[in-house]
């Protein structure tokens, strides 16, 4: 946080206040009071004199504007001030006497996309992409510009921060990218550069650290190695990336998390820690004292993080539903490392990991935090903490559940291996009617559900009478998280087309409106979308079915408002917009003019034709 304070005395020379017969200086004001400013941006501030006969002066060119750290604020002689990093910086603007003052506060921060899905409500909505638009997105004028090797599978969405200082190297908009390698990339996103702004790695074989070699089945994810599975998060005040590896140390399987520098790597805040807890409870993994600890040799740290207020959130699930294993999640305050909270969605039970295809916790205006759980035991509706298949309500500080939705048939669901919590929630904007709060989500029997927030509803055995909404038969198994624009919802199911539901009067269509003439493979796909505001809305998907077969990932472009409409794949112009090998749940980022995909052997960057970049080995 920056903040500016203008000090202004009245003119004259020497040291004093000059004598005058004249319209005394009776106060001084600075605008704008509090501005917010992205690094890299700037703001003319002015310094307004009144006088004592009621007379306003502009004094912004007759003052002396100073910063007391011009690295991290600069300013200029005529009060034009530029955010450089986040910092909290004094400017000062003197005439003679320094005998008045007056300030403002300006807060300054990094500015991109720094989460997962782009906002807490994980809408995957970038509204603010003015150069892409469906008349450009096309075989002719888009297409694949530059690509960075990088050292393993990137199920992490990449992450982009403008105008980050790289010591010794200046100043790049950069993308970071997280690796089942446990490596973390900063690359410069406009590629401009042949190699990366930095590069952090958690192994260390002279250590003894090395990636976790995944158990069997043969197809549980990640393939290979996991290091990073979970998508990082960003603090644009501190400029800080949060990030949680896993390594076997010395023989024993460790999660650590780690707070990087975006402007370096290096690590902060005395970290890295280790993850770990220990609660009260009966469920698997008991040590028969009424003890459940944290196991992280049965955990896998699926879900992206989340930071709110300062603390941060991660969950975790299992490898391929192999026991013992349940749903944590784990609350850390962002300044200090320190754990502040633990939740064990079945401490009594069993499972109920937490998965949402890799997206991270919902939040509401309120601060209230949203999640879906895996199939697992369920007995909360008799009084138990047990909550297998549902989605919760959690108390941001406490991590206590607030509320809770299960379906009437979650028994089927936790023998069957169907999660609700397959895919995320996505919170809705304030919808019309008596339900204006609502979330919707799907799992893995391709229900479509519609929650109120405000009353999630519950459990009955008898039906989903507590749901708003529900909508059968219209998609495949589900892993995926929806995305929204425009009162549309758009979602890629299991070997199934991408389909759009539309909103009205806070109802869902029960059919999609229009659907992709092409289907995907296994597993579906989290889709993106971009905007300029109401106006160009194209939906960006990926299809990664071919990670079975060390095959290339595929970049599609659809019209959001008619995704029947496809504008661009990466298999139209032949092999010159070839991606990687794919791996599963990738999901594409699309900011400044150009989309961001992680694969497991490159980073591909996409664009229109001729923006730049070079071809990167």
């Amino acid at each position: 946080m920056g903040i500016l304070v203008a000090v202004v005395g009245t003119i004259g020379c020497g040291g004093g206040r000059t004598t005058t017969s004249g319209p005394v200086l009776a106060s001084l004001s600075i605008s704008p009071a509090n501005p917010r400013l992205a690094v890299g941006q700037s703001q003319q501030f002015s310094a307004t004199g009144s006088y004592s006969d009621g007379t306003t002066k502009d004094l912004s060119d007759v003052v002396t504007w100073r910063s007391s750290n011009s690295a991290a604020v600069a300013i200029t002689p005529s009060g034009l001030a530029t955010a450089i990093e986040p910092a909290t910086v004094v400017v000062t603007a003197v005439t003679g006497g320094e005998s008045m003052s007056a300030s403002a506060k300006v807060t300054t921060a990094y500015s991109g996309m720094l989460m997962y899905h782009n906002d807490l409500a994980r809408t995957g909505l970038n509204p603010n992409e003015t150069v892409l638009m469906p008349s450009n997105v096309n075989k002719a004028q888009f297409g694949k510009l530059f690509s960075y090797p990088v050292d393993g599978e990137t199920y992490a969405q990449p992450l982009y921060v403008q105008s980050v200082t790289i010591p010794s190297q200046g100043t790049h908009n950069v993308v970071y990218v997280a690796t089942e390698h446990d490596s973390v990339y900063a690359f410069d996103a406009d590629g401009v550069l042949t190699r990366p702004l930095w590069h952090a790695s958690f192994i260390n074989l002279t250590q003894g650290a090395t990636t976790v070699v995944p158990p069997p089945p043969d197809d549980a994810f990640p393939r290979g190695e996991i290091g990073i599975t979970g998508t990082p998060a960003i603090d644009p005040e501190t400029g800080t990336l949060y990030v949680v590896s896993y390594a076997v140390e010395n023989g024993q399987d460790v999660y650590r998390l780690h707070a990087l520098d975006l402007g370096s790597g290096a690590e902060k805040l005395g970290g890295p820690v280790v993850i770990s807890a220990t609660i009260r409870g009966t469920g698997d993994g008991t040590d028969d004292q009424g003890n459940v600890s944290f196991d992280p040799s049965w955990q896998l740290q699926r879900q992206a993080l989340l930071l709110l207020n300062g603390i941060l959130y991660i969950g975790f699930a299992s490898h391929g539903d192999i026991r013992p294993y349940h749903g944590w999640l784990f609350a850390y305050d962002a300044t200090t490392l320190q754990q502040t909270a633990v939740f064990n969605d079945t401490p009594n039970g069993l499972q109920g990991g937490i998965w949402e295809g890799g997206s991270a916790p919902a939040v509401d205006g309120n601060g209230n935090i949203y999640i879906g759980t895996g199939n697992g035991t369920f007995d909360a509706a008799a009084g138990g903490l047990d909550y297998g298949d549902s989605v919760l309500k959690l108390d941001r500080s406490s991590l206590n559940v607030l509320d809770y939705f299960t379906p009437f048939n979650q028994g089927d669901l936790a023998a069957e291996d169907l999660d609700l919590g397959s895919g995320g929630p996505m919170l809705l904007p304030d919808q019309p009617g008596v339900h204006p709060h609502l979330l919707v989500v799907a799992g893995k029997e391709g229900r479509i559900y519609a929650l109120d927030r405000d009353n999630l509803g519950g459990y009955s055995a008898a039906s989903d009478v507590g749901a708003v909404q529900e909508s059968t038969g219209q998609l495949n198994l589900n892993l995926s998280t929806p995305a929204y624009w425009q009162g549309n919802i758009y979602y890629i199911s299991n070997k199934d087309k991408l389909k759009m539901f539309t909103l009205t009067d806070g109802t869902l269509s029960s059919s999609p409106t229009s659907s992709s003439l092409n289907s995907y493979g296994y597993t579906g796909s989290t889709v993106s979308v971009s905007a300029n505001g109401p106006t160009n809305g194209i939906v960006w998907a990926l299809d990664t079915a071919a990670f079975r077969t060390a095959g290339a990932a595929q970049l599609y472009a659809y019209d959001a408002t008619n995704v029947s409409d496809e504008l661009y794949d990466s298999t139209q112009a032949g092999s010159r917009d070839t991606l990687g090998a794919a791996n599963k749940f990738a999901v594409p980022t699309v900011i400044n003019a150009k989309v961001y995909v992680g694969t497991t052997t490159e980073l591909d960057v996409f664009g229109l034709l001729g923006a730049g970049g070079t071809d990167i080995p």
